[in-house]
C-alpha cells in the first residue's frame, strides 16, 4: 500500500512535470535537450564583469541567505526522505554547487533587459537622428557621439561605422549587427533603412513613424510578458517545493516506523531519489526558461 502511494507520487511528478502546463513545459522539455552553452548569447564572463558593474552581482550576505534556504531545503528533503545525515549532507552539498549556476542566470536575465533597453534607445535614436540627416551612417555617428549609450551596444556601433566605411556600404556591418542582436525591432529597423537607402526614397516619413509605432508596441508587449512570467514563475517555484513534501507527507499517511522499514529497500531509495531528481531537473528547467532573453526572438 505504502509503496503504491511512492509509486502514485513518482508518476504524478512525471506526469505533470512532462504533460501539464501547455506550451511552458513543452518549451523546457524542447529546450533543454541542447547544450547550454552552444546557444548562450552572452558568456558568463560577459555577464558577470557587467553585473559587477551594474551592482547587480549577489553580495556574500545574499549567497550565504542562498546557501541557507536552497541548501537548508534540500538538507531537510535528504534527510527526512532517508533518515540519514548523510545523504542530508550530499543533498545539501549539491544544491549549494547550483548556487553559482542559478546566480548567473538570474545575472543573465538582467543583463538580457539592460541589453534591450539599449537597443530600445538605439532604434529610436537612429530613427530620430536620420529625420534629420537622411543618411543611415550619418545617423549612427550623431547616436554614437550622442552619449545615451554604453557597452557593448556603443562600441558595436562603432565598429559598424568602421565597416560601412570600410566596405563602402552598409550591408555587411548591417547583417554582423543583426546576427549580434537578433531583435524584431533591428532587424526591420535596419531593414527599412537599407530599402530606403538603396531605393532611393523621397519621402520616408510615414515608414519611419510606423517603425516608431511598431518599436513602441513591441516593448509593450516584451514588458507584458515579462510580468506574466514573474506570475508563472512564482506560481511554478511554488509548486515544485510543495512536490518535494509529498513524499513527507506519505508519513503521516502511515506511521514513521513503517516508512523507515520501506525505505530499507533499495527499489524504494531509488524511487524518492528519481522523484528528487526529476522534480529538481524540472525546477532547475524552468528557473532557465523564465530568465531567457528578453525581447529576443
Amino acid at each position: 500500500m505504502e509503496l503504491g502511494i511512492l509509486l502514485f507520487i513518482a508518476i504524478f511528478v512525471m506526469t505533470y512535470r512532462m504533460q501539464n502546463g501547455g506550451n511552458v513545459y513543452k518549451f523546457i522539455a524542447d529546450s533543454v535537450k541542447n547544450v547550454y552553452n552552444k546557444y548562450a548569447p552572452y558568456s558568463f564572463q560577459e555577464v558577470a564583469e557587467k553585473s559587477k558593474e551594474m551592482g547587480t552581482s549577489y553580495t556574500p550576505k545574499q549567497y550565504a541567505t542562498q546557501v541557507i534556504l536552497i541548501g537548508g531545503l534540500f538538507a531537510v528533503i535528504g534527510y527526512f526522505y532517508f533518515y540519514s545525515i548523510v545523504r542530508a549532507i550530499i543533498y545539501f552539498v549539491v544544491a549549494v554547487m547550483f548556487i553559482p549556476y542559478l546566480a548567473y542566470l538570474r545575472n543573465k536575465k538582467l543583463y538580457s533587459e539592460f541589453i534591450f533597453e539599449q537597443v530600445q534607445t538605439y532604434c529610436t535614436n537612429v530613427i530620430n537622428e536620420f529625420n534629420t540627416t537622411q543618411s543611415f551612417v550619418k545617423a549612427l555617428e550623431g547616436v554614437r557621439d550622442s552619449g545615451i549609450l554604453e557597452d557593448p551596444i556603443l562600441s558595436d556601433i562603432s565598429k559598424v561605422i568602421d565597416m560601412s566605411y570600410a566596405n563602402g556600404t552598409t550591408d555587411d556591418a548591417v547583417e554582423w549587427f543583426n546576427g549580434k542582436y537578433p531583435y524584431y525591432m533591428v532587424k526591420n529597423m535596419h531593414q527599412l533603412f537599407l530599402q530606403i537607402t538603396k531605393e532611393g526614397a523621397k519621402d520616408s516619413g510615414e515608414s519611419l513613424e510606423n517603425m516608431m509605432l511598431d518599436i513602441d508596441n513591441l516593448v509593450e508587449g516584451v514588458y507584458r510578458d515579462k510580468m506574466d512570467r514573474q506570475t508563472s514563475h512564482t506560481k511554478f517555484i511554488g509548486f515544485g517545493v510543495a512536490l518535494y513534501f509529498l513524499a513527507i507527507l506519505v508519513q503521516f499517511l502511515i506511521n514513521v516506523d513503517t516508512y523507515k522499514v520501506m525505505i530499507s529497500q533499495w527499489y524504494v531509495k531509488l524511487l524518492l531519489h528519481a522523484i528528487i531528481i526529476i522534480n529538481s531537473y524540472f525546477l532547475v528547467s524552468g528557473e532557465k526558461f523564465y530568465n531567457e532573453d528578453t525581447g529576443v526572438e
